[in-house]
């Protein structure tokens, strides 16, 4: 059988050219000759029988040892290989024995084998005749003893839970390190279908393949009129564009629908819902416009993404996301709930779909110049009631951090009773790819007008506005609770922020260990100097000392309480 890939186990390192040593540690002299090594088992021919149920079996490799005439130290290679093949640059299976390839035995799982040999296209639940070999390494000289063995794989093929798309049709051309990964669509309880799909631009008379991994080796797949074939043929287009590929591995399918455009529909373009503002492809799966969108006088702006004017190809909102998309078609039976997507404001926007990776999202970036001059004062309204006011520093005003929450309405307004100059921002704060980080933050803009923004998820943000450029952005902090005895192992909790100003979370604790509510590095929540770390509630400080309450192991609810500069804290344990 042809192999394409040398299969290198995960569990030991690659074998180079070692150079061997005498136990004197002197440079080798002289003429001197290598044997070969003498193998024991497995015997000529045996059968191995490799069983799913006992992925974790090991099968064990013993040789005697070849000899160095001159005393030298010798190292192991163990290969198993296609067989007949002669060629022990490119084996199957390639590792040191033992020991760092010291000692005249090797072993490997069950599931290792069955992947290597899976990947190296052979079939499962068949056995197949191998050899194994032995090559005994001394400086630059090399001997060989081989054996033939039987392997039965498992009896199922395996199924990869990724897909990676590569060629020179692609956009990423041939290196498998850059090739274009694929979505894994879910079913309604969250559990992997095995359908793969990918939007992206494809070149008319190039080929390309499907590859489990970013690097070689991996499983391969190609074939042909819609069917798919592990190590089958690269797959050509007959016209270049844009296209969504699916890949249904359950059985053996593909298809390749062409895009020729995707567009805006709603109320909020001239034609309202019965036309199209197209958007234009800018590659790697995002297609992009600057486009003037009006709300309508009396009525909520609203609309969503159509392809090639079709009704049955529509993107809309995910509910209870700020800006991810879902086609509606493929909804229902992932289980997800969707919404035409809304705009609260008029103006010149940037609209961006962006169709690569595991999440679809969308984003509007308003184009509307900076506020004419700085108020001299600036106040946060939520709901239309003043809630906080900034503080100014030449041209930039700054909240300090404001327990905001999702669902409400925010504005601001140079005046406390919202009759003053009025400014909004057509972003939603808080909107990140990253919900869960230390210290979460981004860019915005605003600009002078009636409007009203709101924020992805409760928060206790700080919020920033230059008037000078009409910038601005908000910061976060999650915080989590560190646990630890030794440094090195700490256990990293993260809470649940729970409005207003509150975290929250229950875990194991252990009698005896550190406590610390963190967000590395910023606020390290403990002590005061001199207060007793031993208490179950209390105040903290920022920058304080460990913490050190638990005197029995057993469940736990730590609550936290911040203020609104992060740098005084109230907590408590309560045993569950």
């Amino acid at each position: 059988m042809k192999k394409y890939y040398s299969y290198i186990l995960i569990c030991f390192t690659v074998f180079g050219l070692i150079s061997c040593e005498n136990d004197d540690n002197l440079a080798p002299v002289g003429n001197w000759e290598l044997s070969e090594p003498s193998l024991i088992s497995p015997d000529d021919g045996e059968e191995i029988l490799l069983q799913e149920d006992r992925a974790n079996e090991t099968f064990y490799f013993e040789w005697e040892k070849a000899v160095s005439t001159a005393g030298f130290q010798v190292r192991y290679e163990l290969q198993i290989d296609t067989l007949g093949s002669e060629n022990h640059d490119s084996p199957i299976i390639s590792m040191k024995s033992d020991n760092n390839g010291k000692a005249t035995t090797a072993s490997i799982q069950a599931s290792d084998l069955d992947l290597a040999l899976s990947y190296a296209g052979y079939s499962a639940n068949e056995s197949s005749e191998l050899e194994w070999t032995v090559v005994a390494i001394c400086q630059d000289t090399r001997t060989y003893a081989t054996r033939t063995f039987n392997v039965m794989r498992f009896e199922n093929e395996y199924v990869p839970s990724q897909l990676f798309l590569s060629g020179t049709a692609t956009e990423a051309g041939t290196d498998i390190a850059m090739a274009i990964p694929m979505r894994h669509l879910e079913n309604a309880s969250g559990e992997a279908t095995y359908i793969f799909e990918v939007y992206t631009s494809l070149e008319a008379g190039q080929t390309f393949k499907l590859y489990s991994k970013q690097e070689l080796p991996a499983h391969q797949y190609g074939g042909g009129e819609g069917v798919i074939e592990k190590n089958g043929s690269a797959i050509a287009v007959e016209e270049s564009g844009q296209y969504r590929i699916t890949v249904n591995l359950n059985d053996h399918t593909y298809s390749l629908w062409k895009i020729e455009n995707w567009s805006i529909v709603g109320n909020i373009i001239p034609n309202g819902w019965g036309g199209d503002e197209p958007l234009e492809y800018i590659g790697n799966g995002i297609w992009e416009k600057t486009m003037f969108l009006t709300v309508p006088n009396g009525e909520n702006g609203g609309f969503l993404f159509r392809a090639n004017h079709d009704w049955g190809y529509l993107l809309k909102r995910i509910q209870g996301t700020s800006n991810e998309v879902y086609m509606e078609s493929q909804a229902g039976d992932a289980g997800i709930d969707i919404e035409d997507i809304p705009l609260n404001n008029s103006g010149e926007f940037t609209v961006t779909l962006d169709l690569s990776g595991d999440t679809y999202t969308y984003n509007l970036e308003s184009n509307l110049s900076a506020p004419s001059e700085t108020p001299s004062s600036l106040f946060l309204l939520e709901n239309g009631t003043s809630i906080a006011e900034f503080s100014l520093d030449q041209d930039t005003f700054t909240s300090e951090y404001l327990p905001l929450q999702a669902g409400m309405s925010y504005s601001l307004n140079s005046a406390q009773d919202g009759s003053g100059t009025s400014y909004f921002t057509s972003n939603i704060i808080g909107a990140t790819d990253s919900p869960d980080g230390d210290s979460v933050a981004s860019g915005i803009s605003f600009v002078e007008g009636e409007g009203e923004f709101s924020v992805d998820h409760d928060q206790a943000y700080k919020l920033s506005f230059n008037f000078a450029t009409g910038s601005g952005s908000w910061q976060y902090y999650n915080i989590k609770l560190f646990h630890w005895q030794n440094w090195e192992d700490r256990n990293e909790f993260l809470m649940t922020y729970v409005h207003p100003m509150q975290f929250t979370t229950t875990q194991n604790l252990e009698a005896g260990y550190n406590l610390k509510f963190n967000s590395p590095w910023d606020v390290q929540f403990g002590t005061p100097d001199g207060g007793d770390n031993s208490l179950m509630s209390g105040a903290l400080i920022n920058g304080g000392g460990d913490l050190n309450p638990i005197t029995q192991s057993g469940s736990y609810e730590a609550n936290l309480t911040v203020d609104a500069t992060y740098t005084n804290a109230t907590f408590e344990f309560v045993a569950q």
